[in-house]
């Protein structure tokens, strides 16, 4: 028998940045707020000169634990799924902060284009460019809509950065400067000028000086160390829940962090969500949070698991293409990359910062002409100076043995000889690429884990080998004496890593039929249960995700706190 705790305003699932958002909104409006994270407390003082690059990049301490839960995935329904047992593809953060803790700090607003990417692509170039299978959709809401929010994450989170020339309007500019500029940024700068391109320096979450956001929360600026993905920020230059907005919930005194927490239920009654059903994971005692309004944070494959575990929301078919939860899961294409190689120049490239780098947008969203081009949207394609650590770097050109003599002479020469300039692709849905459950295999309590079922389609390999070219012609030009790119896209490759950027599965839009959030997130299926995250996008753009994640929070704060005056469907 679970134990029934008293009734709050809010119970907030998984405490990353989507959660800390919420929680700090709504407190400071008074209402009582828990967060239930299922992961250990984190702090900026566990970080204190702890730069151990096999302890964090190479044996994942920041992670989930994948023994106790993990996904299973296929390529197509003709295969059995198999569960993910080491990590490869993509990371799954685990502890208080979430995968904001040890993300780089690559901080994009969406294009225009991608929130009504159907209408856009139809009106420029008519239906027939959409293949048959791609279930592409407008989101509900546009970037002007969207913009104000933007605004606030950037300025909560003192985002560096300079206006893209070919993004969307700004209502005002980044809060901080953009990063140092280092030389080999100058030359992909220099290159992508003469090419008659677009460079800009990439918005970051790393301060380029000392910030105080209108919070009051005051910061450091980075010290480039070269340890952030993977990595929590010692200094708290890297903007993270747990220095930004968790601070600002917690001296409300209305909210209450509960660690260790694992909910496995989201309870209703009738339309309705009562509260939640959660395991406490260091007595294994079973606990019932009521609360009025039910608030899903956590990471996409949870969200999405959560819901069709507790019988919310109509689950996805791929045979008839109806129903909404588990839809439209996408990933990221991010095979676009060119490799040069130096004979006479030497680079620091020991140094750097998660979101150090510059960036082009000329080929990214529908900001080209894809009339005699067989894919949709596009991808930002930039060189990153993040900070090569020792162990996981180690490139050598094409054609050179993977070991003796010949190896070790070109590791050391081509030890600071090397750049990489690399796309990232959108990632467009169809309808045979979706979440469900998995019949097999469950986790430590015996449920169900979640199933992926997605491969690259020719509109990915496309896109790729475009994105690629561009990249070849952009690293020609910074005078590489050798080249190295993909030949073509193969299938896809869980094993090997890319990105930790899925989305889907809850996707937002204004037709309940086609959708299963409005675009505050609240479910059209339960009025008082709002689903936020990553997992609301109806498809991946040609960038990280986390700023639009942002956005999407502080609005669907704000139609949270409409809902507890009001009630109802938000419009």
């Amino acid at each position: 028998m679970a134990k029934k705790l008293p009734k709050i305003d809010v119970v907030i699932v998984g405490v990353g940045w989507a959660g800390g958002i919420i929680a700090a909104e709504l407190t400071k409006q008074g209402l009582n707020c828990v967060g239930l994270e299922r992961g250990k407390e984190r702090k900026t003082e566990d970080y204190f000169m702890v730069h151990d690059e096999l302890r964090y990049a190479l044996r994942y301490e920041l992670m989930q634990d994948l023994s106790k839960e993990t996904i299973s995935f296929r390529g197509n329904e003709k295969i059995r799924a198999l569960p993910m047992r080491q990590y490869g593809s993509f990371l799954l953060g685990d502890g208080l902060g979430g995968s904001g803790v040890h993300w780089n700090g690559q901080t994009y607003r969406f294009l225009p284009y991608d929130f009504e990417i159907r209408s856009k692509t139809i009106e420029r170039y008519g239906e027939k460019k959409i293949p048959k299978d791609m279930t592409i959709q407008d989101w509900g809401i546009t970037y002007d809509e969207l913009e104000p929010y933007f605004d606030k994450f950037e300025k909560m989170a003192g985002i560096s950065g300079e206006e893209n020339p070919l993004g969307g309007k700004r209502s005002s500019p980044y809060p901080t400067p953009p990063m140092k500029t280092t030389p080999s940024l100058e030359m992909f700068k220099k290159a992508a000028t003469n090419l008659k391109l677009h460079p800009y320096n990439r918005p970051s979450a790393n301060l380029s000086e000392a910030y105080t956001n209108p919070d009051g929360v005051s910061r450091a600026a980075c010290q480039y160390c070269a340890y952030c993905e993977r990595f929590g920020c010692e200094y708290g230059a890297k903007a993270d829940p747990v220095v930004t907005v968790l601070p600002v919930a917690k001296k409300t005194g209305k909210f209450e962090i509960r660690t260790h927490s694992n909910v496995r239920r989201v309870l209703k009654t009738g339309n309705k969500a009562t509260g939640v059903l959660y395991v406490d994971t260091t007595t294994g005692e079973e606990i019932e949070q009521p609360a009025d309004i039910v608030v899903l944070t956590s990471y996409v494959f949870n969200n999405v698991r959560l819901l069709l575990q507790s019988g919310i929301g109509r689950p996805y078919d791929p045979m008839t293409g109806t129903g909404v939860i588990g839809k439209n899961y996408a990933y990221q294409v991010q095979k676009g990359n060119a490799t040069g190689f130096f004979e006479k120049e030497e680079f620091n490239t020991f140094a750097g910062a998660g979101s150090l780098g510059m960036v082009i947008d000329d080929y990214n969203g529908d900001n080209f002409d894809h009339s005699n081009l067989q894919f949709i949207h596009g991808g930002s394609i930039a060189i990153s100076q993040t900070g090569l650590r020792p162990i996981s770097n180690n490139k050598v050109p094409k054609g050179t043995p993977s070991w003796g003599k010949e190896f070790k002479a070109n590791s050391i020469k081509y030890a600071n000889r090397t750049l990489s300039v690399g796309g990232q692709g959108s990632s467009m849905p169809f309808k045979h690429h979706y979440l469900d459950l998995d019949p097999t295999y469950k986790d430590e309590f015996g449920d169900p884990l979640i199933r992926i079922t997605y491969d690259f389609e020719e509109q990915d390999r496309q896109l790729a080998k475009y994105l690629t070219d561009r990249c070849v012609e952009i690293m020609k030009e910074m005078g590489a004496d050798q080249i190295d790119s993909m030949n073509e896209l193969g299938p896809y490759d869980i094993t090997t890593y890319q990105s930790t950027h899925n989305t889907g599965g809850v996707i937002m839009g204004a037709d309940p039929n086609t959708s299963a959030v409005n675009n505050y997130l609240q479910m059209w299926d339960a009025e008082n249960v709002f689903v936020i995250g990553a997992s609301a996008f109806a498809h991946n753009g040609g960038y990280n995700p986390t700023g639009t994640v942002g956005a999407l929070s502080y609005r669907a704060a704000e139609g949270i706190l409409s809902y507890k005056q009001k009630g109802g469907i938000l419009a």
